[in-house]
């Protein structure tokens, strides 16, 4: 198993491709949360402490963002392999695909969570460092965000699995329909299709049901720091909810690439 993950950590780390979108990761996360922070003023609200922010849901609301690279990432990992034909070689070498599989997905889940941690700590130093400008201040009841707050610090480990089990996610996607765009499309398909469903669905009780079986609005309750009561599912448990959706695509992939041909 050893030379099987050096392999795949070669093929990631000498090809260009992929440290592009693990920079595109950090990047986007980055600024999409200093974009969300600049937005938000205290003046915008009835009273300086009357906001009731969620700075740091805030801060790493780039994560939304960040997760589409993650995704392409994942899909690429097996679905390009498909598109250039190196599966082949791939296989050749290792015949037993599960394993092939499984190297897989711990050198991109390893690559994700290294660029997702930069994302996130960057994104709450931008938060801690734009957002008292702004009137969120201890003074007005918003605490400096900071890991030594167990809810922030849960917020930002999560977010940082978050990263790594849609990027799984789509590596299931990559392999069950061994192709790139196909993949794509099904992995940001599933992800992005039920806040959108969400809009347009006009009774709460089913809105809050899609809540919490959806991968992303389930997933992303693990950034939540103030007002767990009103959340359709809890922070951990939401988290398992996206990490059942990663599995079971996981699961599909596998299966297809034990039982098809090259």
């Amino acid at each position: 198993m050893r030379g099987l993950l050096r392999a795949e950590w070669t093929k990631l780390r000498t090809v260009a491709g992929p440290w592009w979108l693990l920079l595109g990761l950090v990047a986007g996360t980055l600024a999409a949360g200093a974009a969300a922070v600049a937005a938000v003023d205290v003046g915008q609200c009835p009273a300086p402490d009357a906001c009731h922010e969620d700075t740091a849901r805030l801060a790493l609301g780039g994560v939304r963002l960040g997760q589409v690279a993650a995704v392409v990432l994942g899909v690429l990992m097996l679905g390009g392999e498909h598109g250039t034909g190196l599966i082949g070689a791939t296989l050749v070498v290792t015949p037993r695909r599960g394993r092939v599989l499984a190297a897989k997905a711990l050198v991109l889940a390893g690559a994700v969570g290294a660029a997702g941690a930069a994302a996130v700590a960057g994104s709450l130093w931008v938060g801690r460092v734009v957002l008292p400008g702004n009137g969120f201040t201890p003074e007005h009841g918003y605490p400096a965000l900071s890991l030594a707050d167990g809810a922030v610090l849960r917020a930002a480990v999560g977010s940082v699995l978050y990263l790594v089990l849609v990027a799984l996610l789509g590596l299931g996607a990559g392999a069950a329909l061994r192709d790139t765009a196909g993949g794509v499309t099904a992995g940001l398909g599933v992800l992005l299709c039920a806040p959108v469903v969400g809009q347009v669905v006009s009774d709460p009780a089913w809105r809050e049901r899609l809540e919490e079986v959806a991968p992303m609005p389930a997933g992303l309750a693990v950034q939540a720091t103030v007002g767990l009561e009103r959340l359709a599912v809890g922070p951990w448990a939401g988290l398992g909810v996206l990490a059942c959706w990663a599995a079971g695509a996981l699961a599909l992939g596998g299966a297809v690439l034990l039982r098809r041909d090259v």
